[in-house]
């Protein structure tokens, strides 16, 4: 197992002049001394505006000045917050690569979506949006890493013509790919995808064995298709970390800090009311600490095995690894016992003092870290033969890396198909064709009007386009187009819409969509409470229903071509579980057939 170290830059008030910079230069001078010790990578997140909590709003540059400070380390760079209006892509693509560059191909690239309101509000990401905006901008970023010249896209939130986007990273075909986690769903989906999953949940080692087993199920199985043009086998977990000979020294030195962590982390995620500039976080910690899950009287020096969820005498706590050399590995162990690949260490945090946490990490490196250097080689071995073969089936499913189409000439005032302006992008019907673009292209069109917010004439013109687009195509046509992730949702989405709760006689429940696009698997999860419904990708362990079907066989009968009792008799859908609610759930949706 590897570690590392993970930095959000917190800071919390009151703030004095000069704080920032001290706060930069003591974390380079952290990274310097773990690279120097044998530490693996180190992290740096990307946020905005998350005062206190994050004050690490440019990572590129950070990361840049560490690799001039450091050898060996490898450089995290997670996570790059992806919707294009946070970062464009191509702009994502050029940072990550001239990183690599300078820093002799050292970086580890993560992404994710962002989930603040502060964040997601202040760039205008809609919430509803930002996933699929995640998953378009991390195709086409990958596509500039191996297309030369990129060939463009036309997606819904990304649209750019041909260029040659440069310079091109030392690693090929590109640094391995990350996702930011904090569910077990979206480990899951870091599967599908070969991602490798960093994980925030603080979890126990016991239950990151239940998480790694399934994660590397999903890596080897027929569902796996990369979101890249390399996969990352690789489950991180993060965790507070202050090491120290004495234990009560250890939790006098961390504790607060990994508290700070955790609350500041809930208040902007969770339960926090921010008003900019003026709301304190560090002394509402103090204040609401206890009630809030982080009471501090419980972390207590037993020289008990460390947990990293406390609870006692009807109380919260989070401890992670605050310890002895001994206590932490421990739970090192039982984490590479589980599975878990990396461990991430947070050690600044709250106002967790510079001279400490240099003394955690070289005490970590002098009596922890040669305990599992010992065995490395000889455990990437075993996973190497484990998963032989997995990689190249997996890239066997994903789309190829594509040529751009000769003659696309830019003079010095024009060019046949300029990137629109911002004003010209999201929810635009644009239906005519181009020589360049995504396969999910004429799913977004399609549905367009089951996207709009506006009148329900627009959403009958899209129904009625999408059901012109679905009527003469083939199923491989479909599969490529209506059987993306963006296409699906969009789908969902309308049905999310259409709903009618009064028709479904009280149930409540959860409908599990196991949908085929050709051999790929695209599960999808409705659930339904009362007048209440959400869908998602993913898995359900105890759906109420089950339908197994075709994503060709989905469309026809979401516009109506195709009967869901016909498709039943002809073979083309499976049904498990309430057969009665199964066969009234056309009604649900303001349709005459059911499924």
């Amino acid at each position: 197992m590897r570690f590392g170290l993970f930095y959000e830059h917190q800071l919390p008030r009151p703030w004095a002049p000069g704080s920032e910079e001290d706060l930069l230069r003591d974390a380079l001078e952290q990274v310097e001394l773990a690279d120097r010790v044998g530490f693996h990578s180190v992290w740096e997140v990307e946020h905005h505006s998350l005062e206190e909590y994050s004050h690490s709003s440019a990572p590129e540059v950070f990361l840049a000045a560490a690799s001039q400070r450091t050898k060996d380390i490898r450089l995290g760079h997670g996570i790059v917050q992806l919707p294009p209006e946070v970062n464009h892509p191509a702009r994502v693509a050029e940072r990550i690569a001239t990183l690599d560059l300078v820093s002799g191909g050292r970086v580890e690239f993560g992404t994710g979506e962002g989930s603040s309101q502060v964040e997601l509000g202040g760039y205008g990401v809609p919430r509803d949006d930002k996933r699929a905006q995640w998953e378009e901008a991390l195709d086409a970023i990958t596509r500039m890493f191996v297309e030369e010249p990129f060939a463009g896209y036309d997606g819904r939130w990304v649209r750019m013509p041909p260029r040659n986007v440069i310079p091109k990273p030392k690693q090929k075909p590109h640094p391995p790919l990350w996702v930011a986690c904090s569910r077990r769903e979206t480990i899951l989906t870091a599967a599908e995808k070969g991602l490798g999953a960093l994980s925030f949940s603080f979890i126990e080692p016991e239950k990151a064995k239940e998480w790694a087993d399934e994660y590397y199920r999903i890596l080897a199985s027929e569902a796996c298709v990369p979101a890249g043009f390399a996969v990352n086998p690789n489950l991180a977990v993060v965790l507070p970390f202050m090491c120290h000979p004495d234990e009560e020294t250890a939790i006098e030195r961390g504790i607060d800090g990994a508290h700070f962590f955790g609350y500041s982390l809930a208040h902007y995620y969770v339960f926090g009311n921010h008003e900019p500039g003026r709301t304190n976080v560090w002394e509402q910690f103090e204040r609401n600490r206890k009630d809030m899950g982080f009471a501090r009287e419980i972390v207590r020096p037993d020289q008990a095995p460390l947990g990293v969820q406390l609870l006692q005498e009807g109380l919260g706590s989070l401890r992670g690894a605050i310890g002895t050399p001994g206590q932490i590995a421990d739970l090192m162990a039982r984490y590479e016992a589980a599975g878990v690949d990396q461990v991430i260490f947070v050690a600044q945090a709250g106002r967790n003092r510079h001279e400490h946490i240099c003394e955690s990490i070289e005490l970590f490196a002098r009596e922890v870290l040669p305990r599992f250097q010992e065995g490395l080689e000889a455990g990437d071995r075993a996973k190497e033969e484990r998963l032989a073969g997995t990689a190249e089936e997996a890239l066997a499913r994903r789309a190829l890396a594509r040529t751009a189409p000769a003659g696309y000439v830019v003079t010095p005032t024009a060019e046949p198909n300029p990137a629109p302006g911002p004003s010209s992008l999201g929810p635009t019907v644009r239906p005519e064709a181009t020589t360049w673009g995504s396969p999910s292209r004429w799913a977004a069109i399609a549905f367009e009007g089951l996207r709009s917010k506006v009148a329900s004439k627009a959403q009958e013109r899209g129904e009625a386009a999408f059901a012109r687009y679905v009527r003469g195509r083939s199923d491989e046509q479909l599969d490529r187009t209506i059987g993306t992730q963006p296409g699906l949702r969009m789908i969902f989405k309308g049905m999310e819409r259409n709903f009618q709760p009064s028709k479904t006689r009280g149930f409540t429940g959860v409908v599990q969509y196991h949908l085929r696009a050709g051999r790929r698997p695209r599960p999808w999860v409705v659930r339904i409470a009362g007048s209440a419904i959400s869908t998602a990708p993913g898995r359900s362990a105890r759906p109420t229903v089950t339908l197994r079907m075709s994503v060709p066989t989905f469309a026809r009968i979401a516009t109506g071509e195709l009967s869901g009792p016909q498709a039943f008799l002809e073979g083309k859908i499976e049904v498990e579980g309430d057969l009665d609610a199964a066969a009234r759930m056309g009604e649900w949706f303001g349709q005459a057939s059911p499924f």
